[in-house]
């Protein structure tokens, strides 16, 4: 071991972290019983011991018997597995203990099924769900509309819907109502066909859920690996490009006009809460630049804010806004707060682009729908882009995104005005 410790620390680093992503090893969730966590770590035990067996055959000249192997791996495993469950059961029992971590629920339907759910919700507070109320929609004042106005007045985090109850419109009515106001919407399945969607489906107890929503950033090494890839980027950046060419900017800002070097803008991010998006300036200090976006031939840009504009560096101080955890480098566009709240009521579907961390590109940018928003056509087509992302995130599509805007950017866009 003392040969070449460097090789080893990476080979099994490096392992653990593809082997944990192929096995699901941290794929936990509030409802996940023990003994499937028990059978996540028997999977990745067992693989792990063949992957550091593998490691002793290539450097056989180590001579390394099994049993220290063998131990090595025990040991490791028991560690990892104790220090597993101990978060497991520290949640379940600061949930139950304290009524934190909860995510408030309704049940649309009332039938065997679901009074077994609500029961399951009643009776494992450990799991942290808080059960508000079930609607029977077998009752004559049933109102759908009554039960949005519920979800919402009663800040109601999930809905848990009886397909056998629901009509093939009242489906559709709640998954829409549930995309534009942020809501997780989940079903009780039956034998009705819904959607040809790839859905997916867990065991609450012995209950099953589908999920009609699979957003890949949910899962928490998918989280720490964006997370870790947007603070290195966004480091590089800030060390490499911006820290000399924010003061050749500036100056350039401040010798055409006069008016702060940088231009701070409020914008909706992660679950809608607003920040402080960051940008040089490119426009000279007007009071329509919160509700107004640039147009072509915009007269308030600047001859430096047009040519910053047309090259994305004005978009380069939000480099910092990723490093602060408010944004990331790809992800849905953010837009102003007087935008967003217009295309919310008019744009189907708009809201869902709030699932994850704006971004300071996205697909929907390279893919023509950057700058300024001439009608509904160029919102929607965002919207669209912005949900297949948000759906089918990958890091390697977050690297394929970053590279076309960089070869956008050196050939210069239509509508980078």
């Amino acid at each position: 071991m003392d040969k070449d410790p460097i090789a080893f620390i990476l080979y099994i680093s490096l392992s653990w972290v593809l082997l944990s992503v192929y096995s699901n090893f941290y794929q936990v969730y509030r409802y996940t019983r023990p003994v499937n966590i028990l059978a996540l770590i028997i999977k990745q035990s067992v693989f792990f011991l063949i992957i550091v067996f593998a490691f002793f055959g290539i450097y056989y000249e180590l001579k390394i018997y099994p049993k220290p192997v063998i131990q090595y791996v025990l040991l490791s495993v028991i560690l990892i597995s104790a220090a597993k469950f101990t978060v497991y059961y520290l949640l379940q029992n600061y949930r139950a203990s304290f009524g934190g971590n909860y995510r408030n629920t309704v049940i649309f339907g009332y039938n065997k099924k679901t009074v077994a759910l609500e029961q399951f919700f009643n009776k494992n507070p450990e799991y942290g769900y808080l059960h508000k109320k079930t609607f029977n929609f077998k009752q004559d004042d049933f109102n759908l509309t009554r039960c949005f106005e519920y979800v919402l007045e009663k800040g109601i985090d999930e809905i848990y819907c009886s397909i056998s109850e629901l009509s093939n419109s009242q489906i559709a009515e709640v998954v829409d109502f549930a995309d534009n106001n942020l809501k997780i919407v989940k079903f009780i399945p039956d034998s009705k066909e819904i959607y040809s969607k790839k859905l997916r489906y867990d065991y609450y107890d012995y209950i099953p859920i589908l999920t009609l929503r699979t957003i890949p950033l949910e899962d928490s090494v998918n989280t720490i690996v964006k997370r870790s890839f947007d603070i290195f980027f966004s480091g590089l950046v800030i060390v490499f490009i911006l820290s000399w060419l924010t003061p050749i900017i500036a100056i350039l800002i401040k010798l055409e006009s006069k008016g702060p070097v940088f231009f701070k803008q409020s914008r909706n991010g992660f679950n809608y809460k607003e920040f402080d998006c960051y940008k040089f300036r490119s426009m000279t200090p007007n009071k329509n630049a919160h509700l107004y976006q640039a147009t072509r031939d915009d007269q308030r840009v600047t001859k430096v804010g047009r040519f910053i504009r047309k090259t994305s560096i004005d978009e380069l101080p939000q480099f910092f806004n990723v490093l602060f955890g408010d944004m990331s480098v790809v992800g849905p566009r953010p837009h102003m707060v007087s935008h967003t709240n217009m295309y919310a009521k008019r744009i189907d579907k708009f809201m869902v682009r709030h699932f994850v961390k704006p971004g300071i590109t996205g697909l929907a940018q390279i893919s023509g729908y950057r700058g300024e928003v001439e009608s509904d056509k160029d919102i929607i087509g965002r919207v669209k882009y912005d949900i297949f992302y948000i759906e089918n995130w990958s890091l390697l599509l977050d690297l394929k995104i970053i590279f076309q805007t960089f070869m956008n950017a050196v050939k210069g866009e239509d509508k980078a005005y």
